[in-house]
């Protein structure tokens, strides 16, 4: 039996049981200790912006950012269907309804049809956005830079600018990732809008295991992020709190993971540049399967490497091409499902979506991690392969 190729696992071969064994030594294992601090500084140091927050989950990320963004009870938020639900999910923590937005071809949000959906479906009224059909008032865009591409700020801003709009950049698979040419020439994913948020889960570039972190240059913001994340404490010796506060703070344990992690980061994106590549190479002469591309205007990241099927062509659909590799001891996983079609968000208003349904039945996510060996990725295209049409 050959062994088993995961999808995305972490890679934990730095400094990282040193420096746990420094903060288990140290006593300050909980919300407390010198590692959350070094994390924090490390993280803003390496994305060029003035401070960073680290917290629990990006999920606890995104929440807090809408909160300390103002966004409210029956305000509305643009949002993509086509990501992991936990992007969506905090919109409605804060009683805020997400509008469902379509993907271009980079997986990310389609802003030429933000545009259209504030110019058409919209009125600008006293310094607010108004949806016309709902008659609420639009507060934020949400961006999700999927799968480590980027998606396209430049339009992004223009439009929170013209229409009042707060720019929340859903980073969680982009840490790394900035773009090369443009007007953010050299900005980093998670740090144009007005706040940027970043997970450390286990299959992401870095990891602790489970966390994550805000960013921002906007120091008042984080400032109210962090004293939100720690129980809102106005007073910690007398316990008194003058705002509803959240369990959301960083242990020092995961920190520590997570500057071991971060000192890896570009050898990490490394590998998996290179892995891209072969992939690309290798697949490129099977018919009916693509490696889709990144944006040409970003240095990605290279997250996750996404395969595109045309069923006709290649002779087996996405579902039993995974079934093919889970056959071979190979993990694959199809891309999420649309979140408009998931029963909690099926009465929320859409507009204009269609290459998300595309995408959505026939990309599947294969094997990517930044420990995956050469041979690792040509067995996985070995089997590809054998998949083709009248290769069975």
């Amino acid at each position: 039996m050959n062994m088993f190729i995961p999808l995305s696992v972490p890679n934990l071969k730095g400094n990282e049981l040193k420096y746990v064994s420094e903060a288990i030594e140290s006593e300050w294992v909980s919300t407390g200790g010198e590692f959350i601090n070094k994390f924090e500084k490390s993280i803003a140091d390496y994305l060029g912006v003035k401070s960073a927050v680290a917290c629990q989950s990006g999920t606890a990320g995104l929440h807090l950012a809408l909160r300390v963004l103002g966004v409210g009870e029956n305000d509305e938020v643009i949002v993509p269907t086509l990501t992991f639900i936990a992007a969506v999910n905090p919109v409605t923590y804060m009683g805020a309804n997400p509008v469902f937005m379509d993907c271009d071809d980079s997986l990310c949000m389609d802003m030429e049809k933000v545009k259209m959906f504030c110019e058409t479906s919209c009125e600008f009224v006293n310094g607010n956005l108004v949806n016309k059909i709902t008659g609420r008032k639009v507060k934020a865009i949400l961006i999700v830079h999927v799968f480590g591409n980027m998606a396209n700020l430049e339009v992004a801003i223009d439009i929170a600018q013209k229409y009042n709009l707060k720019v929340i950049e859903d980073a969680t698979e982009a840490l790394g990732t900035y773009y090369t040419e443009g007007k953010y020439n050299g900005k980093y994913a998670g740090t144009i809008g007005d706040m940027g948020i970043y997970s450390f889960n286990g299959n992401k570039i870095i990891t602790t295991g489970g966390g994550g972190m805000l960013v921002s240059n906007d120091i008042n913001l984080l400032d109210k992020a962090k004293y939100l994340s720690t129980q809102a404490k106005d007073d910690a010796v007398n316990f008194i709190h003058n705002d509803i506060g959240y369990n959301y703070r960083m242990t020092n344990l995961q920190a520590a993971v997570g500057l071991a992690q971060l000192e890896q980061l570009e050898t990490f994106i490394e590998i998996k540049k290179r892995n891209f590549h072969l992939y690309k190479d290798q697949i490129a002469d099977i018919m009916g399967l693509t490696l889709l591309n990144f944006n040409t205007d970003i240095r990605p990241n290279y997250w996750f490497y996404s395969l595109y099927i045309k069923a006709e062509e290649y002779g087996h659909n996405k579902q039993e091409l995974i079934e093919l590799l889970s056959k071979n001891n190979i993990q694959t996983r199809p891309i999420w499902g649309l979140i408009h079609l998931q029963k909690p968000y099926q009465i929320c208003q859409t507009f204009k979506i269609e290459k998300a349904l595309l995408y959505s039945d026939n990309i599947l996510n294969i094997p990517c991690s930044s420990n995956l060996s050469t041979s690792d990725v040509l067995r996985v295209v070995t089997i590809l392969k054998k998949g083709q049409k009248g290769r069975d």
